[in-house]
């Protein structure tokens, strides 16, 4: 068994964001519960990762709770409550910090280097890949996107004078990009 999901079952993960979430933020937790079921589907391409990803993609959008937005930006404030409050294992916690190229929206809010001292991206570009193929192809209620309809989303609800719209505008060759090398390893994997 994989030695994270012994200390952080994939369940508690589903506990966590759901207690978090699912009142406050519906939709939100709708948007993660369908990142989760995504990573149910890599399985064959992490191998003993699958868990950790699964935890990672369950509790990505953790920080946007009400009671947990100290800074206002989600993958930090998610980072620090679990590394804090559940001392949850430091690759999952360095997972949700870094997902879907959250460095870049750091430096558009002044927060690059606090981001990357206190949360440094895991050097498993394997990995890194699938948490963003998963949330990037999943829509705000949950179901299965294309990467290029999901940043159009985002584009359109939140404008691209934003500090997301900016953000995502630089972000997506990256995003797709990732996608891409997913996708190619799913169909290299015997089925």
């Amino acid at each position: 068994m994989n030695p994270v999901m012994d200390a952080w079952t994939i369940d508690r993960a589903m506990r966590v964001a759901e207690a978090e979430l699912s009142t406050t933020l519906p939709r939100r937790w709708a948007h993660s519960r369908g990142v989760a079921r995504r990573a149910t589907c890599l399985t064959r391409v992490l191998g003993d990762d699958a868990s950790l990803l699964k935890a990672a993609a369950t509790l990505h959008d953790v920080g946007y709770a009400p009671r947990l937005a100290a800074t206002g930006f989600h993958p930090l404030d998610g980072a620090r409550f679990l590394r804090d409050e559940h001392r949850a294992d430091k690759r999952l916690v360095r997972l949700v910090a870094n997902h879907s190229f959250a460095l870049l929206e750091a430096e558009e809010r002044g927060l690059q280097e606090e981001l990357a001292t206190e949360f440094p991206l895991l050097d498993q570009p394997l990995l890194v890949d699938t948490l963003v193929y998963c949330d990037m192809t999943t829509t705000p209620d949950g179901d299965r996107t294309t990467a290029q309809d999901r940043v159009a989303e985002i584009r359109s609800r939140y404008g691209d004078d934003s500090v997301v719209g900016r953000f995502i505008r630089r972000a997506a060759p990256e995003i797709f990009a990732s996608v891409e090398r997913v996708e190619a390893a799913l169909a290299a994997q015997p089925r």
